[in-house]
């Protein structure tokens, strides 16, 4: 286990280890209690919201033992739960339809499913990215879903739910995922430490899992590289912000907010003389655009609502201390909605264009003048 990175070595193995996904845990934990289980499933999101988590703890459930009437959970302890969570079980099938979206495959498994379980009372097939099967394959797999053996259990997963099939989806419970609030990332990364029996400050989770784009997986990754430099250091000491941002790469809020303040300023010059000291300093000037561009959004946001865009513990406004905040608010009332949307546009579009210019900062320095430059 020891060599497993954190987001395998933590996976959660019951629906009440399950942060997030609300909606699809109590849907799918009512259906199991109830035993009004259907053949077909859809699981649509993000990467990283947990899609293939909470369908192996579906597929432990379904053939769990020891799972009484009216009860959801599996017990992690008969000889079902242990293959499932160990991967070796022999009624559950996963497939990648990324590497495996050929028509034989699909009919290699479709001749499988005709089988009964070798020693559980379903079949679970959990089939990820299957918006990549072949056009021969996904009708394959219709015919299959329109008359499926009493035994079978499909679970499909995708990141790309308009590519799929009409067909496929009006036979399948659909349950779309969304991107997790920094709130329930930072609560996941806490259980992770607790087990870890590692110490890091909650301004450098917040940090992570604003970085995380949502994604658990990518959160944990990036808390797993955090402990891992600690761990070769030596220092059992607790992790600061500072350290993470220096790990990650990560740019300072108060670079952006500096930065941004030379905008709001009209400041020509300023701003792109700081910008070429941000870049000469070796920061990443695309990380740099993107928290940016974040910022200048939730500029807009507060612009447009207001208090009521950072009242009642609101996702929408976050990763601000309360004197950035403050300073935010003051400066989003500068400009008028349009204006702040056409800045918007206009460090997107540099954004873009920075990928592929031989200067990398110019994009950003024109939209500088765009921006706040002298008009005609």
């Amino acid at each position: 286990m020891s060599n497993l990175v954190l987001y395998r070595k933590y996976r959660p193995q019951t629906f009440g280890e399950i942060i997030g996904q609300e909606h699809v845990v109590k849907t799918l934990s009512n259906a199991l209690a109830s035993g009004k289980v259907s053949h077909a499933y859809l699981f649509s999101g993000p990467r990283g919201s947990g899609k293939t988590t909470i369908a192996r703890v579906m597929a432990k459930s379904l053939n769990c033992s020891n799972r009484k009437a009216g009860d959801f959970e599996p017990c992690n302890k008969c000889s079902s739960c242990l293959e499932i969570g160990e991967g070796r079980s022999m009624d559950l099938i996963e497939i990648d339809a990324a590497s495996h979206r050929g028509i034989e495959e699909m009919k290699e498994l479709i001749n499988g499913i005709q089988f009964s379980p070798s020693k559980s009372q379903y079949k679970v097939f959990i089939i990820d990215e299957c918006h990549q099967l072949s056009k021969e394959a996904a009708n394959a797999l219709l015919k299959t879903l329109e008359e499926p053996p009493a035994h079978a259990v499909f679970i499909l997963a995708t990141t790309e739910l308009h590519k799929m099939i009409s067909t496929i989806l009006s036979r399948c419970q659909r349950f779309d995922f969304r991107k997790l609030t920094v709130a329930e990332i930072v609560r996941r990364l806490e259980l992770v430490l607790e087990k870890e029996k590692a110490k890091v400050e909650k301004p450098a989770l917040e940090m992570i899992a604003i970085n995380s784009s949502g994604s658990i997986r990518d959160a944990e990754s990036l808390l797993g590289q955090v402990l891992t430099f600690e761990d070769s250091s030596g220092s059992k000491q607790e992790i600061k912000a500072e350290k993470v941002k220096e790990l990650l790469g990560l740019v300072e809020i108060n670079l952006i907010s500096k930065f941004a303040g030379f905008l709001f300023e009209k400041k020509v010059m300023e701003a792109i003389n700081y910008l070429n000291e941000i870049n000469e300093s070796g920061y990443d000037l695309q990380e740099f655009t993107k928290g940016l561009i974040n910022y200048l959004r939730q500029a807009l946001i507060i612009r447009f609502s207001g208090d009521s865009a950072t009242e009642g513990g609101n996702p929408i406004v976050s990763g601000l201390t309360k004197e950035e905040l403050e300073k935010l608010k003051k400066r989003a009332i500068i400009f008028k909605e349009e204006e702040l949307k056409n800045i918007l546009n206009l460090f997107m579009d540099a954004e873009n264009k920075m990928k592929y210019a031989s200067i990398p900062q110019l994009p950003l320095e024109l939209a500088i003048i765009e921006t706040i430059g002298p008009k005609e």
